[in-house]
């Protein structure tokens, strides 16, 4: 089981603390649209403010080609600000003399933001040099950026392995690590995976990695369609990967080996187009139109779904049903989603969901509050959900005795 220091234990009162967190968050003419991010990441700077740390937040923001004003996080510190209730300071940098000057100015339960890390090629690259130019700006490092934990980039990883700073996850990452060892490590049984989305190709690992974790697999979104082909249906226009027909097969053949249920469409939604209230109709998926494309799951399929969910302990979600960003297209997984959230909300299933669409998804059908835990993570927890230890994960991760000792 992996061991983390615990924010519990850590005296901040006068100590700089280098919080990483990901303000990588949807802008448009300066504004914030969604503060979802943020607003995870609050508990942890309001802790250590309040504790009298002096708290300096490192991000990055977007894909900058050097320094670009656009892509500065003043507008965001504003926000940050706003939902932690406390002045926010800038600097214009985060290394530096104007960074130097920003932290040397902090009181204890002062807060700065330093400028977007990716003004600097040295975080892509993970350069040692710029790492330890940060972490000379602290004494202590916390990182509540599990959505960035994927990157081994400077400020989530070699800002530790190139200094000696205490490291500890904030309040947020280990709300992530914790939700993913109830799901995986000690998981209610049976559990259940809804993997969806679009392409069998960005999900081949992950389905490997659950056939050895779950009983029930549930394919769903585009994907399916080419479990779908490998099965002998024909699937009209329908999006699928030709290419990956094999290797759907062979998903179902391990998981018949090892005594899994695999879950696909009996009836689905089918349109001409993809449009928003295009003229649909249900078919069996033995009758898709040569002229048609499968949009969203059936009456049927959702109504054995709802089944499936309802004998299940655990369900963890990744990817949605249907083209949910299109009425009629929605109902499938809008359906299973206030299933899931009306089972979780009764005591009968532990639900754990994650992915940019999957959480678009959950908006939607206006469930997220009443899952178990929504994950912000993208990326970083769909590798997670592969089985990874994430580079900014492990960098957190205290040695066991007997390893220090060897080494």
């Amino acid at each position: 089981m992996p061991t983390f220091r615990s924010l519990d234990d850590a005296d901040v009162k006068g100590k700089r603390v280098l919080v990483r967190v990901d303000l990588n968050v949807p802008m448009q003419d300066g504004k914030v649209t969604d503060s979802t991010r943020i607003e995870e990441i609050v508990p942890t700077i309001a802790e250590l403010a309040g504790k009298g740390g002096k708290v300096i937040l490192l991000s990055h923001f977007d894909r900058p080609k050097g320094r670009d004003p656009k892509y500065s996080l003043r507008p965001v510190a504003a926000e940050v600000a706003r939902l932690v209730r406390r002045p926010i300071a800038f600097a214009d940098d985060c290394i530096g003399p104007k960074a130097e000057a920003a932290v040397a100015a902090l009181k204890n339960g002062d807060i700065v933001c330093l400028e977007n890390t990716r003004f600097h090629p040295g975080e892509e690259k993970n350069d040692k040099e710029f790492a330890r130019k940060l972490a000379a700006l602290g004494d202590i490092f916390v990182n509540d950026a599990f959505s960035a934990a994927h990157r081994e980039h400077a400020s989530t990883t070699t800002i530790v392995t190139a200094s000696k700073l205490p490291a500890y996850p904030g309040r947020a990452m280990k709300a992530e690590l914790d939700a993913l060892e109830r799901a995986f490590e000690h998981p209610e049984h049976p559990v259940t995976a809804i993997v969806g989305g679009a392409k069998v190709s960005t999900k081949l690992e992950l389905l490997g990695h659950l056939l050895s974790k779950v009983e029930i697999l549930i394919i769903g979104g585009a994907m399916a369609n080419t479990f779908l082909v490998a099965q002998g249906k024909r699937v009209g226009k329908s999006l699928f990967e030709g290419d990956l027909v094999g290797a759907a097969a062979d998903i179902m053949s391990r998981a018949r080996a090892l005594g899994r249920e695999i879950v696909l469409p009996v009836d689905a939604l089918v349109a001409r187009q993809l449009a928003t209230h295009a003229p649909s109709h249900v078919v069996s998926v033995d009758q898709v139109g040569a002229d048609e494309m499968i949009l969203d799951i059936g009456p049927r399929t959702i109504e054995h779904i709802v089944s499936v969910l309802a004998r299940s302990k655990t369900l963890v979600w990744n990817g949605p049903f249907g083209a949910f960003e299109h009425e009629p297209f929605d109902n499938g997984t809008i359906e299973v989603a206030e299933a899931a959230a009306e089972l979780t909300a009764a005591g009968k299933l532990v639900s754990f969901a994650g992915g940019g669409d999957t959480v678009a998804a959950l908006n939607v059908a206006s469930v997220k509050e009443r899952m178990t835990h929504v994950s912000t993570g993208g990326g970083a927890f769909l590798e997670s959900l592969e089985g990874k230890t994430l580079p900014g994960v492990k960098v957190l991760l205290i040695a066991e005795p007997s390893r220090a000792a060897a080494g």
